[in-house]
């Protein structure tokens, strides 16, 4: 395992990413960023070349239905229900003016 970071490395990581931190904070974040870093590096160790990468614990499969043409609505029954309808179709008010 890597040695740990340093208060040093997190005020020069502070300064990059333009943050304002206190000296408590530097003190509290190197630790966490310790913590991470020795997580990350535990995970590398777990990884072995037997073991492909995936993307997912269990295989994806296609889950869509076929296609299949199914009897719809006609132009009369879509209209009956609307509030409003005018030369066949559905009449709302107008929400663009003129220059549209």
């Amino acid at each position: 395992m890597s040695a740990a970071i340093t208060r040093d490395e997190v005020a020069h990581l502070a300064r990059l990413a333009r943050l304002a931190v206190t000296d408590d904070e530097l003190e509290l974040f190197a630790g966490q960023l310790d913590v991470i870093l020795g997580s990350v590096a535990r995970v590398g160790e777990v990884a072995a070349d037997d073991i492909p990468p995936t993307s997912h614990a269990v295989p994806l499969e296609n889950v869509f239905r076929p296609d299949e043409l199914r009897p719809g609505l006609s132009q009369e029954q879509a209209l009956s229900g609307a509030p409003a309808a005018e030369d066949g179709r559905f009449r709302v008010p107008r929400i663009l003016g003129e220059e549209a």
